[in-house]
């Protein structure tokens, strides 16, 4: 399991031009399931996630969590994260999960979130979708379990 995660003072998703998630300050979370990921790998990441200290404290150092800044996450399904780029020209999704798979896992992952008490804004699975963000720093880290 894959995500890009940008720490953001805005974020939304617009969807055949609706907007369908949107949050105020905290992560972005471009996410990406894999074939052999599990719903005990999703809940990992979810722990990782909004453990990970990455925003400023009194000193601006980065050294608060998401849930310690009251921040939402926005969770947006990537599957080309998963892309294996290490030969020819074209990428190869033969690692990411089946649609069914992924869409599941998915879910999972953001109702993991939401259990620790963290608002989840989502995206909408599979769709054509448009991301405006305003990136805070930029700050932007690849995490995989």
């Amino acid at each position: 399991m894959i995500a890009l995660i940008q720490r953001v003072t805005q974020a939304n998703v617009i969807v055949k031009e609706k907007c369908v998630g949107h949050i105020a300050e905290g992560l972005l979370v471009f996410l990406a399931i894999e074939k052999e990921d599990s719903e005990q790998k999703a809940k990992r990441l979810c722990e990782k996630i909004i453990g990970y200290r990455i925003f400023n404290d009194e000193h601006n150092k980065m050294n608060l969590s998401i849930q310690q800044v009251g921040g939402s996450l926005l969770v947006v399904s990537q599957f080309t994260l998963a892309a294996d780029t290490k030969k020819g020209m074209r990428p190869s999704f033969s690692n990411s999960a089946s649609a069914d798979k992924a869409n599941l896992l998915y879910h999972y992952f953001i109702e993991q979130c939401r259990s620790k008490g963290i608002k989840a804004e989502t995206g909408q699975f599979a769709a054509d979708m448009q991301i405006n963000l305003t990136n805070n720093g930029p700050v932007t880290f690849y995490l995989q379990v």
